[in-house]
């Protein structure tokens, strides 16, 4: 499909409880490399194989969650449109300057009915993945540190009003919808799977009662062996792993969750199918979620459903 709007997931901060713990666990059991530093001490972080300076960014804070979550779009003037766009729709749109956040341009930020902070932009600095532009190989030697993930792949957030979040995402910022849970009524949705490209998902919401949660950062993998070797590194450095390995039914995409040191969840992900915009919403209902989130096990993980950061 052509590739224009909205592209991808560009970047997530996360608040951390303990600055240097999180950077020797994101550095040296996730794999992730560190990229830079600003004076307002955050801490950069890309995986092996993005191209962009930094798709991962941490900050001291006293309560763990996201800060926000931001992704890129086509060019300067889609950034333009879609600031319009959002306008026009009744989102208040408020811009950042080009610095503001390392080596990423000027960046529009909104906040969704659910609460949380998005942002837009256009420009960040291309680092590259460690291998020439010509005639490169497979992979790096940084892609064998720790669990290493391929790169930032999508997040899903906790709050209210996710049938406003829905419009916003569908009518203003050109996503559609892949999939769904359905509450007991057959009708309210209570989760959404939306997607900007060719994947699976690259955002998804439920709804829950408090604004501005977090629920998990999800990293790509390559393989499903990959997922089981990062499932061998949490389990050597005493990670807590809150599920997995399993297959989601949602996505058919395998996965493990665990916490960071934080209490903040995230995902090693492989797989899922590759949907385009004229495919059908698959939809799930309530009775048979367990299977939605744990294929195998037909199981509804209190854990996965009720902690959040």
């Amino acid at each position: 499909m052509a590739m224009t709007g909205v592209l991808r997931p560009g970047h997530a901060q996360i608040r951390v409880l303990n600055l240097e713990e999180s950077i020797k666990f994101y550095r040296d059991v996730m794999g992730l490399i560190e990229t830079g530093r600003d004076d307002q001490g955050r801490v950069y972080f890309k995986c092996w194989d993005e191209q962009d300076h930094s798709s991962y960014i941490i900050r001291e804070a006293p309560q763990a969650g996201v800060d926000f979550i931001g992704f890129r779009v086509l060019d300067e003037a889609t950034l333009e449109s879609l600031e319009s766009d959002l306008n026009a729709y009744g989102v208040e749109t408020r811009r950042l300057p080009a610095g503001d956040l390392l080596e990423t341009g000027e960046r529009v930020r909104f906040t969704l009915p659910s609460g949380h902070e998005f942002e837009l932009f256009a420009t960040k600095t291309k680092v590259g993945n460690g291998m020439p532009l010509t005639n490169p190989g497979p992979w790096c030697a940084d892609a064998e540190k720790g669990i290493s993930p391929i790169r930032f792949d999508h997040a899903l957030l906790y709050g209210p009003n996710i049938a406003d979040v829905k419009k916003i995402f569908v009518d203003v910022l050109g996503f559609f919808m892949v999939e769904r849970v359905i509450a007991e009524d057959n009708t309210t949705e209570v989760g959404i799977w939306l997607s900007c490209s060719h994947k699976v998902h690259d955002i998804a919401f439920v709804e829950h009662p408090e604004p501005g949660k977090l629920h998990h950062c999800s990293f790509l993998m390559e393989s499903w062996e990959r997922v089981l070797r990062g499932g061998d590194i949490m389990s050597m450095n005493k990670v807590e792993v809150d599920i997995g390995p399993t297959r989601h039914g949602i996505t058919r995409g395998c996965t493990i969750y665990a916490w960071d040191p934080s209490g903040n969840r995230f995902e090693t992900f492989m797989g899922g199918y590759h949907p385009y915009p004229d495919y059908e919403c698959l939809t799930w209902t309530m009775d048979n979620f367990g299977q939605g989130l744990d294929y195998p096990q037909r199981k509804l993980h209190e854990s996965f459903l009720t902690i959040v950061s």
